[in-house]
């Protein structure tokens, strides 16, 4: 047995798999996001324990036999937290989340250092570590005088596993700090935040073992002693290993509490300029590159949350067929933007409300909104070298069925649906535990999952949907110039 732990934003996902790669139960524990000031968010690291315990007690408690099997776990998380220890392996302050975007000004500064761009392949935005740790020497210098590791959110957890100082590859190109193509640590991207090498934890490749399960956890859980615990990788790397999108041509669209593009690349491609982020894969010797949007599937939350409609009562009110786009165009920036504006201080908009803009419009164009940012990642990658033809969907957004054909129509290609089962972060990491426990080949351990239906683009509605399309990318130079 081999068991994946997912760390998101609103909870942890502990998921078994057999040997076979089947799904054998599945547990979860809920966690809250805090947001002290405008444009903060935050957690603190020990929510995140007693969310892994939640987990795997649930599992525990209806698999307890299976749980005793397990020879390897895997580790997949959201990227980018600052969370910083002291050199008591204590928590020094709450964790800044990926989507904190305070250090806005200080992501700018370290961008305008050519160092950053031409050794880690991407901009310095404000949701990545190394302009966080610079917010903290400005503004808490005791916090930062104090820190002795500063750890990615997954690698505090495996801290707490292992008592192991340990990343991986996928989620250290996130910093700021790794020199990406050479997939090490940069002293000279270190230096010019006030930190050392010493600071950050050991590397390994997501496939690699790192660190074995502490005997107080292996007994507490039930399991044998030598649980291998993997290098792992971050959410998006994980998802891309539970889909099977580690070669190069495959590529996935994540609608999730964030939006992402994916594509796998057997080499490695930075543009940052395009705004699109170069990464390394969780597999060795490979490297992929996404556009990001910062509201997905949140977006839709959120216009839930203010009318009192369940997400799915609202899109169900759309029906199932296709609509060109109407009058009301939605700019989802509601935590500002990456892929492709960088944009940390924009915020998201309706435009051209009537009074027949009710309910249902909005809904609408909320997800045309989402799909058009989509777009605005796709034709990002484009420019920096990714020809995709196909998508596999995944995330909590992709069932629905409406939302797919707008994508497909918007992207102007066909969006697979995977065949039954949970190929998302949690199955990836349990992949990547099964290969570093018993030495598996990592490319046939990730293969991806059979498509039960595949959605094309509405072609009568191609023209309807570029028009729209145009519409929404004049927005944004409007929307900053107010």
């Amino acid at each position: 047995m081999y068991l994946g732990l997912d760390l998101g934003t609103s909870g942890v996902k502990a998921m078994l798999i057999d040997g076979d790669q089947r799904v054998v139960g599945v547990g979860n524990g809920t966690l809250d996001v805090s947001r002290p000031h405008p444009g903060w968010s935050e957690q603190d690291p020990a929510w995140w324990i007693k969310a892994t315990k939640d987990a795997v007690a649930s599992l525990k408690q209806n698999f307890a036999k299976e749980l005793a099997a397990v020879k390897g776990i895997g580790l997949s998380g959201h990227m980018h937290g600052a969370t910083l220890v002291d050199s008591s392996d204590e928590v020094i302050r709450p964790c800044i989340l990926w989507n904190d975007t305070r250090s806005w000004k200080e992501a700018a500064e370290l961008d305008a250092n050519p160092i950053f761009r031409k050794l880690t392949g991407n901009i310095v935005f404000p949701g990545f570590t190394a302009p966080k740790l610079v917010w903290v020497r400005n503004n808490e210098p005791e916090a930062f005088e104090a820190v002795a590791k500063v750890l990615l959110p997954k690698d505090y957890l495996r801290l707490w596993l292992s008592g192991e100082h340990l990343s991986e590859m996928s989620d250290s190109a996130g910093t700021s700090w790794l020199d990406t193509g050479a997939r090490k640590w940069s002293d000279e991207l270190l230096d010019a935040t006030d930190l050392v090498e010493g600071q950050m934890p050991g590397l390994v490749e997501g496939t690699e073992q790192a660190g074995t399960l502490r005997a107080e956890l292996a007994a507490e859980w039930g399991m044998g002693d030598k649980v291998v615990i993997a290098g792992g990788a971050g959410d998006n790397a994980a998802s891309a290993c539970g889909m099977g999108t580690v070669a190069e041509g495959n590529a996935f669209v994540s609608l999730g509490t964030s939006g992402v593009l994916f594509a796998a690349n057997a080499s490695y491609l930075p543009k940052p300029e395009s705004a699109v982020h170069a990464f390394c894969h969780a597999l060795p010797q490979t490297w992929h590159q996404m556009g990001v949007i910062l509201s997905a599937s949140d977006a839709l939350n959120w216009l839930s949350g203010v009318t009192d409609r369940g997400a799915g009562d609202l899109t169900t009110e759309l029906g199932n067929d296709l609509k060109a786009p109407g009058s009301v165009t939605f700019l989802p920036y509601l935590s500002g933007e990456r892929t492709p504006h960088n944009d940390a201080q924009i915020r998201g908009a309706f435009m051209g409300l009537g009074h027949e803009s009710g309910r249902p419009a909005m809904t609408q164009a909320v997800l045309e909104g989402v799909t058009f940012a989509i777009r605005d990642n796709l034709e990002a990658l484009k420019s920096a070298g990714t020809s995709i033809q196909r998508v596999t969907a995944i995330g909590g957004g992709s069932r629905s069925r409406y939302w797919l054909s707008s994508i497909a129509t918007a992207l102007g290609i066909p969006v697979d649906i995977p065949a039954d089962g949970d190929f998302g972060a949690a199955f990836g990491a349990a992949r990547l535990g099964l290969i570093a426990a018993t030495g598996a080949d990592p490319v046939a351990v990730c293969a991806a999952p059979q498509t039960a239906e595949t959605v094309e683009p509405v072609s009568a509605l191609s023209d309807a949907y570029a028009e729209a399309y145009g519409r929404y990318r004049a927005f944004y130079p409007a929307l900053k110039g107010m």
